[in-house]
């Protein structure tokens, strides 16, 4: 396989031509032309050989043709998350909010609600821990545009998947029966933006559902209580936690979580390669029913490492 993706690197633009598709690996990119799409696999024609590459492997697809979207990170089968590979462009905040929105939620239970986004269309949600912490009683409003507008659901059979308390995050996910595929966002680089740069938060403050919010980075690492955050202008209230702050490329950089409330435009968000070391490594922090004081499952050693009997 690394042969042939060097090959297609050197060979790929001279024998397949301009209108060429591009699978974005993780390292590397293959331009061929897609003949087939498995459920765990493409098929990729580079001119010289065909490639038969992992889904597992894949982390965006650019099209050609003039109806082709081409983006940065595009989710694909077998994929938990989309992220994005390349600095994406610009755009109005106002064109990013008829995209995002259905990719919002309220997290509600009977102590207080809060805010989060999907990461597929599967119905599994990013929020803060203290948003469920020590509830079980959790459900979740989704606004589906339907018809030009936007129509309220709600799904109350909300199971916890993972949680990890030191870094505020949880993992959720919708299991009701019937629940239709979700709009999901893309995950950005906290890591490459700059001071000053502008973002937008989408969000439930005090319980006002599909709020925006506009600010910049007032600085990209500000030390509280031992981890680093996002410090941004953009205004966060109670209901904000567990909501998206976008870039203006409309890509996830953190997830809101606090504010000074004796100041304004001081609030906080966990950078959002955080969220992806979180989602990389979730069954280290899967929630455990056994003893759900604990946000950690201990699984079974790998069978070579259980000890030998020992021989008379």
């Amino acid at each position: 396989m690394r042969k042939h993706l060097v090959l297609a690197a050197l060979l790929g633009s001279g024998a397949i031509g301009a209108s060429a598709d591009t699978v974005q690996l993780r390292d590397a990119a293959v331009t061929g032309k897609i003949l087939a799409e498995k459920s765990d696999s493409l098929v990729v024609d580079v001119g010289f050989t065909v490639l038969q590459i992992p889904r597992s492997s894949i982390t965006g697809i650019s099209r050609s043709g003039p109806a082709a979207a081409v983006t940065a990170a595009v989710p694909v089968a077998g994929q938990f998350y989309a992220a994005s590979t390349k600095a994406s462009p610009a755009r109005e905040v106002s064109s990013l909010v008829k995209q995002l929105g259905e990719a919002v939620v309220q997290v509600k239970n009977p102590g207080g609600l809060g805010s989060g986004f999907f990461l597929n269309e599967d119905g599994y949600l990013i929020t803060n821990f203290h948003v469920i912490e020590g509830e079980t009683e959790i459900s979740v409003e989704v606004y589906h545009q339907k018809n030009g507008q936007l129509d309220r659901e709600t799904y109350k059979q909300v199971k916890i998947i993972a949680i990890n308390k030191f870094h505020d995050l949880a993992l959720l996910h919708i299991e009701d029966k019937g629940a239709p595929k979700f709009k999901a966002v893309t995950l950005g680089n906290s890591d490459s933006l700059n001071v000053g740069e502008g973002v937008f938060a989408i969000g439930s403050p005090l319980g006002l559902e599909r709020t925006v919010t506009q600010g910049i980075i007032s600085t990209k690492t500000r030390q509280l209580e031992g981890n680093l955050y996002l410090q941004t202008s953009t205004q966060i209230n109670p209901g904000n936690s567990g909501g998206p702050l976008f870039n203006l490329a409309g890509e996830v950089v953190g997830v809101t979580n606090m504010k000074i409330s004796f100041g304004e435009g001081l609030g906080f968000a966990i950078p959002v390669e955080l969220v992806k070391s979180f989602l990389d490594h979730r069954d280290a922090f899967a929630y455990s029913t056994d003893n759900p004081n604990t946000p950690f499952r201990y699984l079974e050693p790998p069978s070579r490492t259980k000890s030998a009997p020992v021989e008379k």
